[in-house]
């Protein structure tokens, strides 16, 4: 199925956002949960999803600690994370992976959209409790005993002096395979200089969930605009049987989410390019 997620036009309420994921077409929605009730409040998301006929089809965690009235610490947001999830009856929860040192994150908005982070010395490294869950093998067994999948998403590069920083523990291709799911990011990847369709060839028995959206030197561009392959990844998971959600998930302005009508169309435009290419491989279907 393709889905769209709320992060997609988080400047948008999460009711507009199913609204406007069930006018364009798409099977359902992937909600991005924050600071706001209206993303974690069940019986409300519920309404929302019959009304617009919209299944709630993936939960993703939050991935800031200041969500009013939820825990600080990373492993307990995934737990209610996946309390919401079992509620909702929503099968899949991403979660981001646990960040590797004390930092400055944050964004230069009046360059552009460009996130930067300056890290702090090495003996400020961070190992918190999610990390040790992490890193022991506790995802399986939080799994387990909910019913709702977990799919750990690989994360992007961070800038520094001109190179690529890693900020999270776990990133490597061969750290992501110790999880049992995965949520594969295609522009975190791009991120990276990395392949999405040799990197999921690598991964795909434990791709669970997919975060689709290009990268052109920026990232989280709508899919059909960027440097990624992603018509050929789409051609290759369909040919090898991927079963799970792919997610439509940009930024914003990717979408000219400021003009509605502009919005809707750019939307539209995502969703067919993927319908279009997640086919098994044709010689006549083009990149």
């Amino acid at each position: 199925m393709i889905i769209l997620s709320t992060g997609s036009i988080y400047t948008y309420g999460t009711a507009r956002a199913l609204a406007l994921a069930a006018e364009t077409g798409y099977d359902g929605v992937e909600v991005t949960i924050d600071d706001r009730w209206d993303t974690r409040q069940p019986a409300y998301l519920r309404r929302l999803a019959e009304t617009y006929g919209t299944p709630i089809a993936a939960l993703h965690s939050p991935f800031v600690a200041t969500v009013s009235g939820w825990p600080a610490c990373q492993l307990e947001r995934l737990k209610r994370s996946v309390a919401l999830a079992q509620e909702l009856g929503t099968p899949v929860v991403v979660t981001h992976l646990p960040f590797r040192f004390y930092g400055l994150l944050g964004h230069l908005h009046g360059l552009g959209y460009r996130r930067f982070v300056l890290p702090l010395p090495l003996p400020w490294l961070r190992r918190e409790p999610y990390y040790y869950a992490l890193r022991d093998g506790q995802l399986r067994q939080l799994e387990e005993a909910a019913g709702v999948i977990i799919a750990v998403e690989n994360m992007p590069a961070f800038p520094l002096l001109g190179r690529p920083v890693d900020i999270h523990w776990f990133n490597r291709l061969d750290e992501l395979a110790r999880f049992p799911h995965l949520t594969l990011d295609t522009t975190h990847l791009g991120t990276w200089g990395l392949d999405p369709l040799r990197v999921y060839e690598r991964l795909r028995g434990r791709v669970a969930h997919v975060h689709l959206s290009n990268f052109d030197g920026r990232e989280h561009r709508s899919p059909p605009d960027g440097d990624l392959p992603l018509a050929a990844l789409l051609r290759r998971m369909a040919g090898s049987g991927y079963r799970g959600a792919i997610s439509v998930e940009t930024h914003p302005d990717a979408l000219g989410a400021e003009d509605e009508v502009q919005c809707r169309s750019a939307l539209r435009r995502a969703l067919l390019f993927c319908r279009e290419n997640f086919v098994e491989e044709e010689a006549d279907v083009k990149q």
